[in-house]
């Protein structure tokens, strides 16, 4: 008995003397409130070897919305303003008998596209991407009540992939425009659209970079197309099906029109970009007003500045955008703007980069004057800048009937030089030298291809194949060479 006693007292001294001890030599910490993920921090717990020196406990700040926090007023206040667009593009033979076809058509197919579009007018005025109605014959527009109407092309821009279509329909939901100069990295953002063909889908992420380029659009000076990208960069997911969907902030507000994503597999890979909805605004109300838009140059080479670049200019910092060249008699030439200055300013919008001023820049008309601080012999100076189209004047470009006819058409033309219509033997004609979408492409011509006669009258110039056209009603024949020398015959309902 007296043995289980002994045994008994010495394992509670032992217990005594470890307690104590752990008291001893442990640093007292003070207990933690519970931590919540909104407007709190949590601390990061970090595993170290051993031999390691203590580290400082650091808190971070948490960047998910807690549970009292959610998306559901932005969703509801814009997400009816979303549309699915669907674009159908008929592909069609070359004609064997052209009369026959003519009259009683000839078998082709239909290729299907499907996107995204975004309300801006209860009148039924919707932009949506200029890819996802490049090339079609028809565009068919679903409402988030599932309605769907067949839409028409009021103006598309090449140069920011924007389009202007518009339905037959009064008292639509339309969306509230934001302001995307406000919108800062790390804001949260919401992505709506009809990925893959799931309509009404939301996701959330947040500004990840803005002022991105990723050289997604192809400069084309033949065809007044001059890359515009200064996009907002997000982790929102993205995929084939969001292009031109709404991007919009927590207030439902709409920020930016989703276009792009960053993927080498075709589908969402963690980034996804955004064509600013300042620029939507200016281009859609350009299309509305001219039916086509209105863009203004400052007349500068510039490039981004790099530390190399500012140690060969001793330059002190890297801010603003370096002027490495000047058109000559150009806008900024005509304002006193030289070479080896550094622009900070476009009015009252700091820019660093060349997306970012190309940005403030495409805001703006041809004959707007515009407020452009430089950075010259270390001060900062304000130059008057009065902004000209790419031809180097102040007109605006108002939109003709013969500019709507080759837009409805959907190519450009060429007229043949001597030795091409010695080689194919004809007299005359007009050669498509590109097609971008439209009538043309739905007829099944090839680029190439040469126009000689317009229901068997003889077409010598493009202006008067225009004239031929302007006053066509209901079918067309048209007939012409290929550069090979095959002869084809289509026809196309004006």
């Amino acid at each position: 008995m007296k043995r289980i006693i002994h045994t008994i007292a010495t394992a509670c001294l032992g217990a005594a003397i470890a307690l104590g001890t752990f008291y001893l030599v442990t640093p007292e910490t003070p207990s933690q409130p519970e931590a919540h993920l909104q407007n709190h921090t949590k601390p990061v717990a970090q595993s170290l070897p051993a031999e390691s020196p203590p580290l400082r406990q650091v808190n971070l700040p948490m960047v998910l919305p807690d549970a009292g926090y959610d998306f559901t007023m932005a969703v509801e206040s814009s997400l009816n303003s979303v549309v699915h667009i669907t674009s159908q593009v008929h592909q069609s033979t070359q004609s064997i008998d052209p009369f026959r076809d003519f009259f009683y058509g000839k078998p082709n197919g239909t290729a299907r596209s499907t996107g995204s579009g975004v309300i801006i007018s209860n009148d039924g005025y919707i932009v949506t991407n200029n890819h996802v109605i490049d090339g079609a014959d028809k565009i068919s527009v679903t409402l988030f009540n599932k309605k769907t109407y067949s839409a028409t092309v009021v103006g598309t821009d090449p140069s920011t992939d924007l389009a202007l279509i518009h339905i037959e329909e009064k008292g639509l939901p339309n969306v509230n425009f934001g302001n995307s100069d406000q919108v800062k990295v790390g804001e949260w953002v919401l992505a709506m659209g009809n990925p893959f063909n799931l309509n009404n889908t939301v996701t959330a992420g947040i500004i990840s970079a803005k002022g991105r380029s990723i050289n997604l659009l192809h400069s084309d000076p033949n065809n007044a197309v001059f890359p515009l990208e200064s996009f907002i960069q997000t982790d929102a997911a993205v995929n084939p099906g969001n292009s031109g969907g709404a991007l919009v902030n927590t207030k439902g507000n709409l920020v930016g029109i989703n276009t792009a994503i960053a993927s080498q597999t075709g589908s969402y890979a963690g980034y996804s970009f955004a064509i600013p909805v300042n620029i939507v605004r200016k281009v859609t109300n350009d299309l509305l007003e001219f039916g086509k838009v209105q863009r203004a140059f400052i007349g500068v080479s510039i490039r981004d500045i790099d530390q190399q670049l500012a140690d060969a200019k001793g330059l002190e910092n890297l801010e603003g955008v370096f002027v490495a060249d000047l058109t000559p008699g150009g806008a900024a030439f005509e304002a006193g703007i030289k070479r080896g200055d550094v622009i900070t300013h476009v009015g009252a919008v700091k820019v660093d980069n060349v997306p970012e001023l190309q940005e403030q820049i495409g805001r703006f008309r041809p004959g707007n004057k515009v407020a452009v601080t430089l950075y010259r012999d270390d001060t900062h100076i304000v130059k008057n800048v009065v902004l000209r189209n790419h031809e180097g004047n102040t007109t605006l470009a108002a939109a003709t009937k013969a500019s709507k006819i080759i837009t409805a058409l959907g190519a450009n033309f060429s007229d043949v030089n001597e030795s091409d219509r010695q080689a194919l033997k004809i007299d005359g004609g007009v050669q498509i030298s590109k097609i971008t979408g439209g009538k043309l492409r739905g007829s099944g011509i090839r680029e190439g291809f040469i126009i000689t006669r317009i229901d068997k009258e003889k077409v010598t110039s493009s202006e008067q194949l225009i004239r031929l056209l302007e006053n066509k009603k209901g079918g067309v024949l048209i007939e012409g060479v290929y550069p090979n020398g095959t002869k084809a015959y289509y026809g196309f309902g004006i």
